[in-house]
């Protein structure tokens, strides 16, 4: 008898990808719509899945918890007035999720991404093979567990 092939669905070069249990799910919560395509097409060369995406922050505490997301990456500026109580709602929520924060502007926001919770912070000045190296190591975290 013939093993039946399940097609698999292309890749970005036409080449096909077999996609695992291990595929990293992302939540990209950004307020510029342009910031959050170009985010998309990073974590889709890089195989990840994106199960959702807001451009508020309500929004994004509303549905991140339903997408069962392995990370979310969240603009700094998208954050209500206390960081530190807003990522300790979201952790509540999403406890098992990474918590990457996008910053616009390389200065202190550093240090106040990461005592607010956050498991680590990414520029948004980076080149986009910078992100998305910085995005495959925390995956690789991700997958370690």
């Amino acid at each position: 008898m013939a093993e039946i092939e399940t097609p698999q669905p292309p890749d970005a070069v036409g080449e096909f990808v077999s996609y695992d249990e291990c595929m990293t799910r992302v939540y990209i919560a950004d307020a510029i719509p342009e910031e959050r395509s170009a985010l998309r097409l990073v974590l889709l060369d890089l195989k990840m899945e994106v199960v959702g995406e807001a451009a508020d922050w309500a929004t994004t505490l509303a549905q991140a918890p339903i997408s069962h997301t392995d990370m979310l990456l969240i603009d700094w500026d998208l954050l209500p007035n206390s960081p530190i109580a807003a990522l300790d709602s979201l952790r509540r929520a999403c406890p098992a999720a990474l918590v990457i924060i996008l910053i616009s502007r390389m200065d202190a926001r550093q240090q106040a991404a990461l005592s607010a919770g956050a498991d680590a912070f990414i520029s948004k000045a980076e080149t986009p093979e910078r992100v998305a190296e910085r995005l495959r190591s925390v995956a690789a975290g991700i997958r370690k567990q």
